[in-house]
């Protein structure tokens, strides 16, 4: 994880260093934009990243870039968006993530087993009733 935040001027700066951190324009555009040529995709992304330009990243897009980034070690800008709007932000492990999926799990797997019981138990009581 990257110990010091860099400065970034805006939000436009702050993705421009996750793309670098991709290899660049023309793969995160290819990545993005698979039907385009990747000089067009390319160009495309460098438009995105000009706060004076009208081409703009929808949020899925930003999200790729995002999650992308995180693969290769690059946090940063993500970081920086989240403490742009008041977050402390700190990248996730695999090991935690599962840790907090399998808690998920079990928690679903009780409270599936209370349910189950209170129905069997309802529909015992319903076919006593019907018996007699």
């Amino acid at each position: 994880m990257q110990s010091e935040m860099p400065f970034y001027e805006g939000p436009e700066d702050a993705l421009r260093a996750a793309v670098q951190a991709l290899g660049g324009a023309k793969q995160v555009g290819a990545a993005i934009w698979p039907d385009k040529a990747p000089e067009a995709a390319g160009r495309l992304v460098q438009d995105c990243l000009n706060p004076s330009r009208a081409e703009k990243f929808d949020v899925t897009q930003v999200m790729f870039i995002f999650r992308k980034a995180k693969e290769v070690g690059c946090h940063a800008p993500f970081m920086w968006f989240a403490g742009d709007v008041g977050y402390d932000a700190r990248p996730i492990t695999k090991a935690e993530e599962a840790d907090r999926l399998t808690t998920v799990v079990e928690q679903a797997s009780k409270t599936l087993a209370v349910a189950v019981a209170q129905l069997e138990r309802i529909q015992r009581g319903n076919s006593i009733k019907a018996a007699a």
